[in-house]
């Protein structure tokens, strides 16, 4: 195996990485940073192209790199072996774990989005931050999900802390990217009612019918789905809240409603 090796953290390649870290750079290069040994290897195994590979076996914090490292390095990244002063210049953690990939943006064109029969899909709208994506990412790969729809989104979806939140399941759910009015046409077109969730209604998420193709729409942390998107929805539902709080995280309300909608097409199929 080729290994290019990097003493300085004036090198070009790890200049490179760092300038990385700014969107309008990301954007022009088209190059996603992925960072930790997970991300890698989730990354990996969904096939997402990477084109070069930094290491840095002081940081190693398992027994399983040096496999997924040659793995990585056979699809036809270049591997860079860098020491600890060289890794931690491009690392964006406290405690990096020695690998970081460099790969393609993601597909997120809707005309290339995946439908399904009794697809369960999950819209975001207007999200703003990296940390609350990447676990509404989580959560859509834990259920399941046919794929998410970011209705025009204000974070980054290559932005390393989606990868990082995301703990690699960016690569591993279908995410297509649209304007609200691009994403109700395409919900018309296909046959796919919509829910929405609001503390405006009477309509607890249990008593609501969430079997057959539908989509579980979702808003901004603040200020949650705006007045079209309520407006057009075939159902609008609300959980259940007993505490002083009013509100859960964007992240956690989509996790609670897109489990119940597992739980009655489960039940559905059990009858």
């Amino acid at each position: 195996m080729n290994i290019v090796d990097i003493e300085s953290t004036q090198n070009k390649r790890i200049k490179h990485v760092v300038k990385l870290r700014k969107r309008s750079f990301r954007d022009d290069e088209r190059e996603l940073l992925i960072e930790g040994y997970r991300e890698c290897l989730r990354g990996y195994e969904a096939e997402h192209a990477m084109h070069a590979l930094f290491m840095c076996p002081a940081l190693f914090l398992g027994a399983n790199e040096e496999t997924l490292i040659r793995d990585i390095h056979d699809r036809g990244a270049t591997i860079y072996e860098c020491s600890e002063e060289a890794f931690r210049k491009i690392s964006y953690r406290d405690r990096p774990d020695g690998l970081l990939a460099l790969g393609a943006y993601r597909d997120t064109d809707l005309a290339n989005f995946p439908v399904a029969e009794n697809g369960l899909y999950l819209i975001a709208e207007s999200v703003e931050k990296p940390g609350n994506l990447g676990t509404l990412l989580r959560s859509a790969d834990a259920a399941g999900v046919t794929g998410l729809i970011l209705c025009d989104p204000q974070t980054d979806l290559h932005n390393p802390n989606v990868v990082r939140a995301s703990v690699g399941t960016l690569f591993t759910v279908p995410v297509a990217t649209a304007t609200r009015e691009q994403t109700l046409q395409w919900l018309r077109e296909n046959g796919i009612k919509y829910a929405a969730t609001t503390p405006d209604t009477d309509t607890l998420h249990w008593d609501a019918d969430l079997t057959g193709p539908l989509a579980l729409a979702v808003g901004a942390e603040q200020y949650g789905l705006t007045d079209e998107m309520l407006d057009g929805a075939d159902i609008v539902l609300r959980i259940s809240m007993h505490g002083k709080a009013d509100s859960l995280n964007v992240a956690t309300s989509a996790t609670v409603v897109l489990y119940e909608a597992l739980r009655q097409r489960a039940q559905q199929s059990a009858d």
